[in-house]
This record gives structure tokens, C-alpha cells and sequence, in this order.
């Protein structure tokens, strides 16, 4: 054996060690850690092995356990009849975005995630209201929400990308701005604002939200990957690219 992989063996071993004190004197222990502290001073390089292999090991955990979480709740997830769907309908990598119109990393995602979406071609894509940042957030939600179930997908979008594009408080005078830029019945939207069917929309996506633990904005699910956080374009294209292979 190598004196690296020694290293790496007395490594684990005194990770362990606690268990198998039973079997050591405390001589043999004493004379052991000696060993291990004096290699370890002398090669550090062996510490920074260990923790890339622990971290690789953990990604993979947590990719695996993501992975049983989308499974769980795929249909859910894919295809529920309140979400706006664009892209390519029948695209055979769907690409779902949890997202919060006052995130500033959902933001910067949405020019990227929407260049992907268009330069891919066979993409569907898939939105899910999450506000988790505080009442404008809300405000916002059930706003975008009213105008898709009176106005219509199209309608939707448009004000998608108005509120990214906002630079200004979401109150009442916002609203009613937006809805006049965009030809959108306010007198409709206002009232469904606040109906049960919003409200259930929302409900149902912090609810799913909290079955995949997901904790901020933007996470997206492409296929069987999670992805938690800002992720770049070409990055994200590679993850298509990898669930294409299966």
C-alpha cells in the first residue's frame, strides 16, 4: 500500500476511531494519532482528497434523493392545469421553474431560461407561482394568477416579464398600470385576485414546494434534475443535454 493510500485508510480509521477504541491501549491509541496528525501536517493535499470525495459522495446523495422527490411528486409537478405552459408543448425535456416575482436571482434567470427555451426548440416549459418574499410577492402572484384565468395564457407572459421589468413598489396603482398597458380587464382581474381559486393555487405550490424542500427562488426541475438556485444558461443547457442521454 502506497503511503497515500496509508494516509487515507488511518484517515477513515480515525474518523472512526471511536468505535474502535475498545481494541487500542492508550499507548497504541497515543502512538497512532501521533502517526496520523505528523503525515497529514506533511502532506495536507491528502485532507483536501478526502473532503472533494465526501463532497462528490454528498452531491450524489442529494441528487439521488432530489431525483426520489421528483418521482414521488411528478404529476404535481409536470402537470398541473394551473400553470402556464410555453415553449414547445409536446418538447421531450420539460424545464419547470418555481420562481418569485421580487427575486432578484429569478430575474436574472428568466432572459437566460427564456434564450434556452428559444434556442432549444423542443423544450416545454413550465411556470409555478412561489411567492415566498413577502406581501408585494403575493400581490403579484394573485395578480399574474387573475390575469391568466380571465385573460389567457398570452396575457400571462406579458405580465411575467412586466413585473420582471419592474423597477418600482407592486400595490394597487402597479396593477392597474399594468393592466391598462397590456388591455387587461381590471375589473375582472380585481375581483379574482382574491377568490379561492388563486388562493388554492398558490396553496397547492408552497405545499408542493415543501414536499421537493425547497427553500428559495429560482428552482427549477428539468425532468428528473432539481436544480436549487441560479443556474446559468450554458450550464442548464448541459443538464438538458445529460437528460436527453438519459
Amino acid at each position: 500500500m502506497t503511503m497515500k493510500r496509508l494516509a487515507l485508510a488511518a484517515l477513515a480509521t480515525t474518523i472512526a476511531l471511536p468505535a474502535l477504541a475498545q481494541d487500542m491501549t492508550d499507548a497504541e491509541r497515543q502512538v497512532f494519532r501521533s502517526e496520523v496528525r505528523s503525515y497529514l501536517m506533511e502532506h495536507p493535499e491528502v485532507l483536501m482528497e478526502a473532503i472533494q470525495v465526501l463532497d462528490q459522495r454528498q452531491q450524489q446523495q442529494q441528487a439521488t434523493a432530489d431525483g426520489d422527490l421528483v418521482t414521488q411528486n411528478a404529476d404535481a409537478i409536470f402537470h398541473s392545469a394551473a400553470d402556464w405552459v410555453g415553449g414547445n408543448p409536446q418538447g421531450d425535456v420539460t424545464v419547470v421553474e418555481f420562481m418569485d416575482y421580487r427575486c432578484g436571482y429569478c430575474r436574472q434567470a428568466s432572459a437566460e431560461v427564456d434564450s434556452l427555451v428559444a434556442k432549444d426548440g423542443n423544450i416545454r416549459f413550465v411556470l409555478k407561482e412561489l411567492p415566498i418574499l413577502g406581501e408585494q410577492s403575493v400581490l403579484a402572484s394573485r395578480f399574474a394568477l387573475a390575469v391568466k384565468m380571465t385573460a389567457g395564457d398570452e396575457a400571462y407572459k406579458k405580465v411575467h416579464d412586466q413585473f420582471y421589468a419592474l423597477r418600482g413598489e407592486v400595490n394597487e396603482a402597479t396593477l392597474k398600470r399594468i393592466a391598462g398597458d397590456l388591455k387587461v380587464d381590471w375589473a375582472a382581474v380585481q375581483p379574482k385576485m382574491d377568490s379561492a381559486e388563486v388562493s388554492q393555487v398558490i396553496a397547492d405550490n408552497r405545499a408542493l414546494a415543501q414536499a421537493l424542500q425547497i427553500q428559495g427562488t429560482p428552482t427549477f426541475v428539468i425532468d428528473q434534475t432539481m436544480l436549487r438556485g441560479y443556474v446559468p444558461e450554458a450550464s442548464m443547457a448541459q443538464v438538458v443535454a445529460d437528460e436527453r442521454k438519459g
